[in-house]
């Protein structure tokens, strides 16, 4: 077995000196690694951060009046037993934009058919809750969406105005309203 000489120990580190080195270089470089990670992860959600605001301004409504298209007054036999009752109704679009108004021009025979079935299956004490109306403007506005290739927008609010995704219509509301 060979044995070492005094010379080559000296120039041969301790084994902790070297454990020592290993360690601080594996510290050192997990340090850089995290700041790495941290600095990328916060450039990130920053990119984030703006792709969200042009989105969000990409759906702000145009600044200018409200375009409304009056529809002609209806009167319609409910679906009451007997059908001795009416319901007189007077509709008005909400419509996106003036430019979008003879778009669904184009459309309205198909739209007020669509508003005459859809009144015509409701009872009188259907539409005489306000449930039943909010719930009838919803379903109006979801028939005047499909002629678009539009899905319906699905929200709670009294005029189920919608938040921009291409539909011309954006609203349904009640200029008269009258059971008989």
């Amino acid at each position: 077995m060979a044995t070492k000489s005094p010379e080559a120990e000296a120039v041969e580190p301790p084994k902790s000196k070297k454990m020592l080195v290993i360690v601080a270089v594996l510290v050192v470089l997990g340090v850089a690694l995290a700041g790495g990670w941290f600095y990328l992860s916060k450039q990130q959600a920053a990119a984030l951060d703006e792709d969200e605001e042009e989105e969000v301004a990409a759906v702000v409504e145009p600044s200018g009046p409200p375009t409304y298209l009056p529809l002609d007054n209806m009167v319609v036999n409910l679906a009451d037993p007997g059908g001795e009752r009416v319901a007189q109704i007077g509709i008005t679009l909400e419509v996106s934009s003036p430019l979008e108004l003879e778009k669904v021009k184009a459309y309205l025979p198909t739209i007020r058919s669509d508003v005459l079935l859809l009144v015509s299956q409701r009872t009188a004490d259907e539409l005489l809750s306000r449930e039943g109306k909010e719930k009838l403007a919803t379903d109006v506005l979801a028939a005047a969406s499909r002629h678009f290739g539009k899905p319906a927008p699905v929200k709670g609010k009294k005029n189920a105005k919608d938040a921009g995704n291409g539909n011309p219509v954006r609203g349904v509301l009640f200029s008269s309203f009258i059971v008989q």
